[in-house]
């Protein structure tokens, strides 16, 4: 038998470590001013790019896509060619990899603050941005699935096989996702509307999670815990089942995000049912992984490394309980919307996604680069800071979402809400919003200790060189199954039938929700009444999703007693037929505004805009003066109804060629109310008076379009007292 030699590639692994520890801090950095932010809203005033609204998509682009993103390349191409026994198929691959993920991440940390954003969560960048992750993500595939064909080892061990699922599931997940109808260079519009637009984000939100942030960390856990701790997997048929179990069932439940919305019943209770059967699967890798350090706990005392693993396994299996239980109907009504959501984000994101991080580079870094790691105090340090931070994090969230929920459902005994003015419930949890900024404080100084300790590493190793291997070269056998071999022993060596078997697990629960939901129109009735937005809106609704008002602001009323008396009329499915994207949002930092139009005069809203305080005492809201003082661009108007008419919206050649005329006459009208208020009105005139090059009327500013499409939110149904709609139901 002939024995090859060959050199596994390093460089690349280096490269992407490098990365993911300096976009952790940044995307960290960002989430700590973020939650400052809370506490001192006005600490960016008047600096758009340092919004709360735009930063929030930048901090959860930036861990997810640039810290964990870089984090699985990392451990999927040093993990990947020791499992294959072979080089990464193409060096010019891996380099294309490396570096077109980087521009990509560049692109989203200039974008987002800029406001170019789809406002979907997870997948808020715009267009053109999208197609250079599918290139990507194309590049990766098939420099993984070149070396899989080029192997010198046969059988597929199951880090593997996740693997396979992540890309395969990853692919499609983002291009049906990102279907959208470009505007311009950097604006589009979501080609599905509403309720659709909705289930096909959470069949995408949901299983981003999945199988970008779980399953090729289990696939890191399969190798890099058995490595670290030089024991074998605990089983290797509970990897069979728990590998199966999972790609199957987690497609599935996307729509427990949607509970007690506008989306057909049925889609919600198929939710349901998958997410709570997601737990065995989930808890069978969580306790795969910590019996495989069975024997080995004198280790784990010791090694820093599996102490970092031992709290991510653990982190995974705690969040991966509480996502079945908050699938539960009577549970979500109270978590949805609240904080307790954010502490289930972030022990996943903290611990699973963090820790396992953090061991798999205490362990690559010192063995890459031929070396001790510097400091095993500090790595001990680092973990205990880190671990009491996670908890003051967390635990402090759970309470501000106890607290939120009970408040906003609580009666008085005549029947009134006991807390109708929502910022009560704000200000009662602002000292958890304290905690969580101080346990945010110590992750990410742990981090930083690390980054410390692992660049002292690097100096004092040798040069990361291509590692020297060997292995014999894979003989032909036959492609059926041999004598006493099983099916899925036949499979491990089947790269192709396994990735098809793979696809086939994964498309099943996504082509049962969304293609009825999307082809079936009795899934969505429409409401006669309900109208395309004017001119003037579908500039302000932009606007609204460029500021990201839907990070703290949800458009879904409930059918609850406690949020029909405190909002309106609950969510009707055919209101959100010409929404393109939908906005149902998914935190209530501040009040539903499904049913704000008419609710407040045009100057409550525009002082309400310029000084948030002014209107609401104690309010958390920043200030958005810009939107005041900026000439809005309406030049496209005509563009973008053309797009909406192309997705379905009933828009006439006479409504788009006059739209500049029906911008005008709005406007107009909105100037006129506000000058009713006479701060405002001498406000105007003293402006007017001192008109000069750069002069913007007020009709021409960005306050009057956001204005325009907030006196609209909920106003196209009228309910009689009875609950009736007046409007006819088609």
């Amino acid at each position: 038998m002939e024995v090859q030699q060959f050199y596994y590639d390093n460089k690349i692994v280096k490269k992407f470590i490098y990365a993911t520890m300096l976009w952790g801090i940044v995307g960290m950095s960002v989430g700590l001013i973020l939650a400052f932010m809370f506490l001192f809203p006005n600490m960016t005033d008047g600096i758009s790019w340092l919004s709360f609204g735009r930063l929030r998509p930048l901090h959860t682009n930036a861990v997810i896509f640039a810290f964990v993103g870089n984090a699985m390349f990392a451990g999927v191409y040093y993990s990947t060619q020791r499992l294959l026994k072979a080089r990464m198929f193409n060096d010019t691959l891996s380099n294309i990899n490396f570096w077109g993920w980087q521009l990509i991440i560049v692109a989203a940390a200039l974008t987002l603050p800029l406001g170019y954003t789809t406002s979907k969560e997870y997948a808020e960048l715009e267009w053109p941005i999208d197609i250079a992750i599918t290139l990507i993500w194309v590049v990766f595939a098939w420099n993984f699935i070149g070396t899989l064909l080029k192997r010198r080892q046969r059988h597929l061990y199951v880090a593997i096989w996740f693997y396979l699922a992540t890309i395969v599931t990853v692919a499609v997940l983002h291009i049906f996702n990102s279907l959208e109808l470009p505007v311009s260079a950097l604006k589009s519009y979501s080609v599905y509307a509403g309720v659709q637009d909705a289930l096909v984000q959470w069949w995408y939100g949901h299983n981003a999670v999945a199988f970008f942030l779980t399953t090729p960390f289990l696939g890191l856990m399969y190798y890099y815990v058995p490595k670290a701790a030089n024991r074998p997997v605990y089983s290797y048929r509970l990897s069979i089942v728990h590998f199966w179990s999972l790609i199957f069932i987690y497609i599935w439940a996307g729509p427990h995000h949607l509970l007690y919305s506008s989306l057909p019943d049925w889609a919600q209770n198929l939710g349901v049912a998958f997410s709570v059967m997601l737990i065995a699967p989930s808890w069978g890798g969580m306790i795969n992984g910590l019996l495989t350090l069975r024997g080995a706990w004198d280790k784990v005392r010791t090694d820093p490394t599996l102490k970092f693993m031992v709290v991510a396994i653990t982190g995974y299996g705690m969040a991966t309980f509480e996502g079945p239980m908050l699938s539960l109907k009577n549970v979500n009504a109270i978590a949805h919307f609240s904080d307790w959501i954010i502490a289930h984000v972030h022990v996943g994101a903290l611990a699973w996604n963090g820790f396992l991080t953090f061991g798999m580079i205490y362990w690559l870094v010192p063995k890459m680069f031929k070396t001790r790691l510097f400091s095993t105090p500090m790595a001990n340090f680092h973990f205990w800071i880190g671990t009491l931070g996670i908890i003051l994090y967390a635990l402090p969230m759970y309470v501000a979402g106890f607290t939120q929920a009970l408040m906003w459902k609580e009666f008085n005994p005549d029947g009134t809400l006991a807390y109708g003015n929502f910022l009560e419930t704000v200000n009662e949890i602002i000292p958890m919003f304290w905690m969580r900024a101080i346990g945010g404080s110590l992750y990410i100084i742990g981090a930083l200790v690390m980054v410390y300790n692992i660049v002292v590493t690097i100096k004092n190793g040798s040069k990361v060189e291509d590692e020297l291997a060997e292995a014999a070269a894979l003989t032909r056998v036959s492609k059926s199954r041999t004598a006493g071999e099983t099916f899925h022993t036949w499979l491990e060596r089947k790269p192709i039938q396994l990735t098809i078997l793979a696809t086939i697990a994964i498309l099943i629960g996504g082509i049962v929700q969304i293609v009825p939901t999307i082809l079936v129109k009795s899934n969505i009735p429409t409401i006669t009444s309900v109208k395309p937005y004017t001119p003037l809106e579908l500039e302000g609704r932009d606007l609204y999703i460029r500021e990201g008002c839907v990070g703290c602001h949800s458009q879904m009323v409930r059918p609850f007693r406690s949020e029909v008396e405190r909002y309106g009329e609950y969510a009707k499915a055919g209101e959100f037929v010409y929404d393109h994207p939908f906005l149902w949002g998914s935190k209530r930092t501040g009040p539903d505004l499904l049913r704000v139009g008419g609710k407040y005069s045009d100057s409550w809203h525009f002082n309400h805009m310029y000084d948030p305080q002014s209107t609401s005492s104690g309010s958390i809201m920043p200030a958005y003066q810009w939107l005041i003082l900026d000439e809005h661009d309406r030049s496209n108007i005509q563009g973008k109804m053309q797009a909406m008419v192309s997705l379905g919206v009933p828009y006439t050649d006479e409504d788009i060629s006059n739209a500049n005329t029906s911008i005008e006459e709005q406007a107009a009208s909105i100037v006129e109310r506000l000058k009713e208020d006479p701060d405002l009105k001498r406000s105007f005139e003293e402006n007017e008076s001192t008109v000069g090059a750069n002069y913007v009327p007020m009709k021409d500013r960005e306050i009057v379009a956001m204005i325009a499409y907030l006196q609209r939110l909920g106003t196209d149904i009228k309910v009689k007292e009875t609950g009736e709609l007046l409007s006819e139901n088609k």
